[in-house]
């Protein structure tokens, strides 16, 4: 029924030079950000962000698609215009965070399994006629001593599939998000072995509950040691590890993938991806974008400050940033493009 509109969307989404924005924060998590820099914690206060954000002039030359959390979806912009109204009015596509959120896994000490299958196929039903045309489910992975275990693994991915089965047969393009963490002190080739395990099970499972590719969209963690390891290694030897990672791992069918940050900072996120489409570019059957949450926002969030003045500024902000990484997008980013700003 909707399997030549889902073709249509998620090609869309990974349209060359641009990326997702993922405005998907939970009232927690948008929150904490917001208690930091003393701006209120209100409804009116996250919709105002995010109609800082969304109304951004431009957005929509590097911007394919937005993720937004249930709160945003049921508002609307200044001028009382739904959010995902406005989102289609400024050439994008609005999508929907559908999970809800990892808890620990019974069992196993330092594991989560993400939730949210309950009434899924209800929900889907309800975002698509609220104009949603795709959607994000987040399983998250951790390395450390003696993990991620295969239960771990194959816990998340049997949800991942199950979900996107679900968007499919609802007509929203699933966003297949598995992230193997960035905290720890784990090594480059450990992180490559754990992502290529993930990967591999992710796939085996959305085979097995039918998942079409071509409808879908891969939201990967680069290839990356983890934070607190004392081998860091040059953007080069990420991006190297990263698209070898994929290659070994995601169907060329799939129509393209678009990475999540991690906690990466603002312009190494970039840096990661322009060497992946500067040194592999023509060697892989997929475009690779981004679809970056705080890597995008932080520097428009230090420039609000819950501040109507400093809208304008903000917007610049984010502008810039979106404008980098759709240069990324390409192989085409550089530094003087940071000095410039």
């Amino acid at each position: 029924m909707y399997a030549d509109e889902m073709v249509a969307t998620a090609q869309a989404m990974v349209t060359s030079g641009k990326g997702i924005l993922a405005a998907d924060e939970s009232y927690s998590t948008a929150n904490k950000r917001f208690e930091k820099l003393g701006i209120p914690t209100t409804e009116e206060a996250r919709r105002a962000y995010r109609d800082m954000l969304l109304l951004t002039p431009g957005l929509g030359d590097f911007i394919s698609g937005v993720i937004l959390f249930d709160e945003t979806i049921h508002q609307s912009t200044h001028d009382g215009v739904p959010f995902a109204e406005a989102i289609v009015t400024a050439g994008m596509i609005p999508g929907i965070k559908l999970d809800t959120g990892a808890k620990p896994l019974a069992g196993a000490p330092g594991e989560t399994v993400t939730e949210g299958l309950d009434n899924l196929r209800d929900r889907v039903a309800d975002y698509y006629k609220l104009g949603a045309r795709f959607a994000k489910w987040r399983a998250v992975l951790t390395i450390g001593d003696g993990i991620p275990s295969r239960r771990c693994i194959e816990a998340n991915a049997h949800a991942l599939a199950r979900y996107a089965a679900i968007c499919q047969e609802g007509g929203l393009v699933p966003i297949v998000e598995p992230e193997v963490l960035m905290d720890g002190a784990h090594t480059l080739e450990r992180s490559f072995e754990v992502t290529e395990e993930v990967l591999h099970t992710v796939f085996a499972q959305l085979y097995l509950h039918k998942v079409v590719p071509e409808q879908m969209i891969l939201k990967p963690s680069m290839v990356i040691p983890g934070e607190k390891s004392s081998q860091q290694v040059s953007v080069e030897a990420v991006a190297t590890a990263t698209v070898k990672c994929l290659l070994c791992t995601v169907p060329a069918a799939v129509p393209g993938i678009a990475f999540l940050s991690g906690g990466q900072s603002e312009e190494l996120a970039t840096a990661h991806l322009n060497a992946m489409n500067t040194l592999f570019k023509g060697k892989m059957p997929w475009p690779l974008t981004f679809s970056y949450g705080r890597a995008l926002q932080q520097p428009a969030l230090l420039a609000w400050m819950g501040q109507d003045a400093n809208v304008p500024t903000a917007r610049q902000a984010l502008h810039h940033r979106v404008k980098c990484n759709s240069a990324a997008s390409l192989g085409q980013y550089t530094e003087e493009m940071e000095k410039a700003a």
